[in-house]
């Protein structure tokens, strides 16, 4: 698989909904996660990411115009020991909690399927990084509907023990806008990860539509020690 700009490809796509990238910085010292969403309708626009313990939740903006919370509002970040847990819903804390009880990242996921958001049946994407002893690996998964059809659900888990320094694995919930919205497709896209933190967390922003928009969060992992730094940042102040 060719390693693509990661700038470029978000340029070229108005909505790719929600997204992670996993990967390592370009000095090969740090593990990055990033994850940003995006919102079409006023209740998906009206939301910021916080901090919550070692990890962050969304919560409403303006929780007077906040309709329906059912698939708007949860954790998308959850830190278990060496494990940093990173999704677009409440299947963070099922993750959490099955690894807490020692099954395997695609076990925990085998009790969940897409969203219930009939006609897109956004499909549900999670990922997981793992530091222990100056190494690193880390993997992705996608549940599926089956081609748009919620008769089947299509579960398919990516692991990568560690990765080359500047590059990384991006997911995302659709190929782009449309109605109903088309999911992605195939393996997670191999992208190129440059800069430091705010350079990245910069270009990732600057780089999501416009109007489509909503939240970045950005964490970089030091590989030798664990320790980390992070960016939120949120369209609405």
């Amino acid at each position: 698989m060719d390693k693509i700009s990661l700038e470029q490809e978000l340029k070229g796509n108005p909505y790719p909904g929600r997204g992670i990238v996993i990967g390592k910085s370009p000095d090969g010292k740090k593990a990055v996660a990033a994850y940003f969403i995006m919102g079409r309708s006023e209740n998906s626009r009206n939301r910021i990411f916080v901090e919550d313990g070692q990890g962050i939740r969304t919560q409403a903006f303006d929780p007077a115009k906040m309709t329906d919370p059912s698939l708007v509002i949860y954790a998308p970040v959850r830190v278990l020991g060496n494990k940093t847990i990173v999704t677009n819903g409440d299947q963070t804390d099922t993750i959490y909690e099955g690894m807490d009880r020692q099954m395997t990242f695609e076990q925990t996921l085998r009790s969940r399927e897409f969203e219930p958001d009939a006609p897109n049946y956004t499909p549900r994407i999670s990922g997981i990084l793992h530091i222990e002893d100056g190494r690193f690996s880390y993997a992705m998964s996608i549940l599926k509907s089956d081609n748009g059809s919620p008769d089947a659900c299509h579960r398919y888990t990516f692991a990568y023990e560690d990765c080359a320094p500047g590059e990384g694995r991006f997911i995302h919930t659709y190929q782009g806008d449309g109605d109903p919205l088309p999911s992605f497709e195939g393996e997670p896209k191999r992208v190129e990860i440059l800069g430091d933190l705010e350079a990245f967390a910069g270009m990732l922003w600057d780089s999501l539509n416009e109007e489509n928009k909503v939240s970045l969060f950005v964490r970089f992992i030091d590989i030798a020690t664990g320790t980390c730094e992070s960016k939120i940042i949120n369209k609405n102040q």
